[in-house]
C-alpha cells in the first residue's frame, strides 16, 4: 500500500520504518526542516519502560493544588487558564475519579512498555543505530520513608506483570550510583532493572536515514492542511510546502503520528481527540567530571526531575506545565532543575552553562496513547503517548503496523482505541 504518516517525531519515525519493513511504499509528511525537531528534541532521554503510569491518577486534584502553591513543585499552570486548559483538567479529574480506570489503564501501560522494550531490542541488533542508548536499568529515588513504602506496593504490581526490578537500601543506590554524593535525602529506590535510555533526537534522525534505505520519501517543511476523501475512507492529504503551492498526494492509508497538532487534523474528519500540550523544560550540559554524574537514570523524588547520562552528557529534565504552546522557558523553572542536579550529582556539569529546551507532550486526559483505526476505513492513530512518546515509540509503531496489515495486534488495544473520548 502507499501509506502517508503525518509527523517525524519519533512516533512518526518509527512507524514509517515499522511499514517499510513490512513492504508497503511510505511517505512522511513534516512541517518543520529535519526529524525530532519538536517535542522529540531534547525531552528526558529516558525509555522507562517499568515506570510508565497514566496522566489521571486518583488524587491528583489534592496534588496538583499542592504542587501548584510549591515554589518547586512539578505542576505549574498558566493563570488564569485557558478554556482549553480548564476542560483538559475537568476531563482528567473526571476520569482520576472512575473507579478502576487508573489500574486498569496502568496495567495496559506497563504491558505496552515491556512490549516497546523488545521491540527496541529487535531495532538495535538489527541495525547500527548510534544515539548514546543504553539498557542499564533506572532509579526511582525515595527521599522520604513514605516513598519507599509506596515502592513496596509498586514492586508487587511489577511481579505481578513479569518486569524486573529491585528495592535497594541507601548502600545499594550509592554503590550503584557513585557520583552520588550530593546531601540530597535518601531513604533507598526502586531500580527498574531492564529500563533504557538514549537520546531521543540522535536515534529519530539515525532511524530516518536507515528509513530512507528502505524507500521511505521524507517530505520536510511541508504541513498537511486537510484530509481529502468522503464517509468512508481518506481519498489524499492536502499539502502546503513553504515558498509553494498546495497540491493533494494520493494514498492507500494515512497515519496520524503528529503529537500535540493531531487534534486539528482529526477534527477535519470528524474524530475528536482532547490530546493537551503538557509543557516540559530540559538543561543538557557536556559533563566537566563524568565521574562524578550519574551512571544511568535518576528520578529524583524530591524535585520530579530525572537525570540521565547521554554519552558524555548530562540532560536533567522536569516539570509539567500547562500553558497552551507557550514556548517560553522561566527562569525559575531551570533553577529548579539545576537544584536537582546539584543535590544529588555536585561538580558533574556546569549546569549555568546548559542548553535550555522546551517542548510539548502530546497528553490524554486519561493517560493512554491513542492506537488504532480512525473514523475512516484506511484512517489510523499513533499518536497521543504524553510523557512516554520515547518509551513507546518503537512498540506503538509495531501495533498499529499489525492493525494495518489486518493481523491481530500483539496487545489488547482497547485501552488505546482512538474513540474512546466519544463513548
Amino acid at each position: 500500500m502507499d501509506i502517508t504518516v503525518i509527523g517525524a517525531g519519533v512516533v512518526g519515525v518509527t512507524t514509517a520504518h515499522a511499514l517499510a519493513r513490512r513492504g508497503h511504499r511510505v511517505t512522511v509528511i513534516e512541517r518543520l526542516s529535519g526529524p525530532a525537531e519538536e517535542t522529540s528534541r531534547a525531552n528526558a532521554g529516558q525509555r522507562s519502560y517499568g515506570v510508565v503510569y497514566p496522566w489521571a491518577v486518583p488524587g491528583l486534584a489534592r496534588k496538583a493544588l499542592f504542587w501548584l502553591l510549591e515554589r518547586d513543585g512539578p505542576l505549574k499552570m498558566t493563570w488564569p487558564p485557558s478554556l482549553e486548559t480548564l476542560r483538559f483538567l475537568f476531563a482528567t479529574l473526571r476520569y482520576a475519579n472512575a473507579p478502576g480506570v487508573y489500574g486498569l489503564n496502568r496495567r495496559a501501560m506497563l504491558r505496552l512498555g515491556e512490549y516497546s522494550r523488545q521491540c527496541f531490542h529487535d531495532l538495535e541488533s538489527a541495525h547500527d543505530l548510534t544515539f548514546d542508548g543504553e539498557h542499564d536499568g533506572l532509579m526511582h529515588l525515595a527521599s522520604t520513608p513514605e516513598a519507599m513504602t509506596e515502592y513496596l506496593a509498586t514492586s508487587e504490581l511489577l511481579s505481578e506483570l513479569g518486569i524486573a526490578h529491585r528495592l535497594l537500601g541507601p548502600e545499594d543506590v550509592r554503590a550503584r550510583e557513585p557520583g552520588m554524593t550530593g546531601s540530597g535525602p535518601l531513604f533507598g529506590a526502586l531500580r527498574f532493572e531492564t529500563d533504557g535510555t538514549g537520546d531521543c533526537h540522535g536515534f529519530t534522525r539515525a532511524l530516518a536515514a536507515s528509513a530512507e534505505s528502505l524507500g521511505v520519501t521524507f517530505r520536510y517543511g511541508t504541513t498537511v492542511t486537510a484530509l481529502e476523501g468522503d464517509h468512508r475512507q481518506i481519498r489524499g492529504v492536502r499539502v502546503s510546502e513553504e515558498g509553494g503551492g498546495e497540491e493533494v498526494l494520493d494514498c492507500d492509508a494515512v497515519v496520524l503520528c503528529a503529537g500535540a497538532a493531531s487534534p486539528k487534523l482529526a477534527r477535519s474528519v470528524g474524530l475528536f481527540l482532547p490530546i493537551y500540550p503538557v509543557k516540559g523544560y530540559s538543561l543538557t550540559v557536556p559533563m566537566d567530571h563524568p565521574e562524578r554524574g550519574p551512571y544511568s537514570t535518576i528520578h529524583d523524588d524530591r524535585y520530579k526531575v530525572v537525570s540521565t547520562r547521554l554519552g558524555d552528557r548530562l540532560r536533567a529534565t522536569g516539570f509539567v506545565a500547562l500553558s497552551g504552546f507557550d514556548r517560553r522557558i522561566p527562569e525559575a523553572r531551570l533553577e529548579t532543575i539545576r537544584r536537582s542536579v546539584a543535590s544529588r550529582f555536585p561538580g558533574a556539569a556546569d549546569m549555568s552553562a546548559a542548553t535550555p529546551w522546551t517542548g510539548f507532550r502530546p497528553m490524554t486526559p486519561d493517560g493512554p496513547a491513542i492506537i488504532g483505526r480512525g473514523t475512516r476505513d484506511n484512517l489510523y492513530l499513533n499518536t497521543g503517548h504524553g510523557t512516554f512518546g520515547w518509551t513507546f515509540s518503537a512498540g506503538s509503531a509495531e501495533l498499529i503496523s499489525q492493525v494495518i496489515d489486518g493481523e491481530s495486534p500483539a496487545l489488547n488495544l482497547d485501552p488505546f482505541r482512538p474513540g474512546r473520548f466519544a463513548e
